[in-house]
């Protein structure tokens, strides 16, 4: 039996990533660095073939997607992919959260007048249920917290787990099989490293 490899690619520099601040369905562009990570990334995969390239809709992952060489035509644009909604939080970085909240956890507690851990993960599980339906590559262009928690549940851990996965921007990972078990193959890496 074939089972696909996913590889999941994060989304380029922005200023609110450069920042740190919590970006979710604030729609950002690339900064000048971010649109020459997201070139760079073309040649990671040019020997490579997809049977499925998905994207999350919102533009910072689209672009990187494009200048990664993917063409419009060949994108599926896929709603569960975005990132998490941070609500309240959506704007502020880390550390003004915690002095408004010092024991927050986003992946303990989710986001005031956001999108709870179980909200998630379950996007996360319809996504993965998607990807089981392929036999070869699939490839995933999304968001940092995303994609953590999507690899939790890969994993079939819970989705708190991505609290202990760091994920750079313009980065690779790579979800795989290792005797019919699903496993992490490559994690955070700024190339791709085939077994």
């Amino acid at each position: 039996m074939n089972y696909p490899k996913i590889f999941l690619c994060r989304h380029g520099e922005t200023k609110w990533s450069l920042s740190g601040q919590h970006t979710s369905f604030t729609d950002l562009p690339l900064t000048d660095k971010g649109r020459d990570q997201a070139v760079s990334l073309k040649k990671e995969m040019k020997s490579l073939s997809f049977e499925a390239i998905f994207c999350s809709p919102l533009q910072r992952a689209k672009t990187t997607c494009e200048l990664a060489g993917f063409s419009q035509d060949r994108i599926i644009l896929e709603p569960n992919a975005i990132e998490w909604n941070y609500g309240d939080y959506e704007g502020l970085t880390s550390e003004q959260i915690l002095k408004k909240n010092p024991n927050w956890n986003l992946f303990e507690k989710g986001a005031p007048n956001g999108e709870s851990i179980e909200e998630i993960s379950q996007r996360a599980d319809l996504l993965i249920q998607r990807f089981l339906t392929y036999k070869g590559n699939i490839i995933l262009f999304s968001h940092g917290h995303f994609l953590r928690v999507l690899t939790s549940r890969w994993l079939n851990l819970s989705a708190s787990y991505g609290k202990c996965f760091t994920l750079n921007v313009a980065s690779f990972c790579i979800l795989s099989f290792e005797n019919k078990i699903r496993a992490l193959e490559l994690w955070n890496s700024p190339s791709i490293r085939l077994s």
